[in-house]
């Protein structure tokens, strides 16, 4: 059995969250983690091919996309949240607080026993959505290649 997951969107003034996947700017997603700490390195085929397989949010102020994150999840037992971002032009706003919110509120990932991300310096900014350090981080292993 496929998940496929339920296509939502959400509204806000002018901004809108939608989990559809054809609304993707590909070239502003790929311009945004070629910037990033965390994806500076990935290459195209390697980000389409992430974006096939996860359940995306995509943030646009009308039709311009100015954020976008995915969530990896089985949609029960287990989600991962990563690729978070906001156009630097468009921080300050809340608007990673709503987008997080939507994500959150989502019915494929709302009821997941373990939400887990990984992050360098947001620490704060997850905090107040129930995020913690690993209560077990020995129990935690992980195998890294090099892309």
């Amino acid at each position: 059995m496929i998940l496929l997951f339920q296509m939502k969107e959400y509204t806000k003034e002018t901004f809108t969250v939608s989990t559809d996947r054809s609304k993707i700017d590909l070239n502003k997603v790929c311009d945004f983690l070629a910037r990033s700490y965390w994806a500076n390195k990935r290459k195209r085929e390697t980000i389409m091919k992430s974006i096939e397989h996860s359940l995306c949010f995509s943030l646009f102020d009308g039709n311009e996309q100015i954020g976008f994150a995915r969530v990896i999840t089985d949609g029960a037992t287990f989600a991962y949240l990563c690729d978070v971002f906001i156009d630097e032009n468009d921080r300050g706003k809340k608007l990673g607080t709503w987008l997080l919110q939507c994500i959150l509120e989502h019915p494929d990932v709302a009821g997941v026993r373990r939400f887990c991300l990984v992050t360098k310096d947001a620490h704060a900014f997850y905090k107040p959505f129930g995020f913690t350090s690993l209560q077990e981080p020995e129990k935690y292993m992980e195998k890294m290649n090099n892309e």
